[in-house]
């Protein structure tokens, strides 16, 4: 792996941060509840609860951002080194392990270790000791 120093920009990367960090905070004032993601869209899948306005706002937000900051300037290529059968399997494994371990990383890495939760401290390395020996078995065990 090597980094693209001419195109790695760590003012847009803070400044993306601080706006994530942001809107949590805004949100969990504002809601007095944490932003997950997978539980924000889990509770307007269901027909019942309260909120459901500010939670539809927040997840729109993510969903509209890439697009103004389209307006600006140069999104940057997506390349998926898979097909859609993986991406589809991917996508499937996350729901399952938001639903086992109770939250996704926006519930427990930017809201549960900000809290000091030490359940969501856990959870973070789990998920982050996951994602690096997943990188690694797929890249240098199966050479893909």
């Amino acid at each position: 792996m090597s980094i693209d120093w001419a195109g790695f920009t760590p003012w847009s990367a803070l400044a993306g941060g601080a706006l994530i960090g942001l809107a949590a905070a805004l949100f969990a004032l504002v809601n007095g509840r944490v932003a997950g993601i997978s539980g924000l869209l889990g509770s307007l899948l269901q027909h019942q609860g309260e909120g459901r306005g500010e939670k539809l706002a927040f997840l729109l937000g993510l969903l509209l951002a890439p697009g103004l900051w389209a307006m600006f300037a140069a999104l940057p290529p997506v390349h998926f080194d898979t097909g859609s059968l993986g991406l589809i399997l991917a996508g499937l494994l996350v729901g399952i392990g938001t639903r086992y371990g109770s939250g996704c990383t926006s519930g427990h890495g930017v809201c549960g270790i900000s809290r000091l939760s030490p359940r969501s401290l856990v959870a973070t390395l789990c998920f982050m000791v996951m994602g690096f020996a997943t990188v690694f078995v797929l890249r240098h065990l199966l050479g893909g």
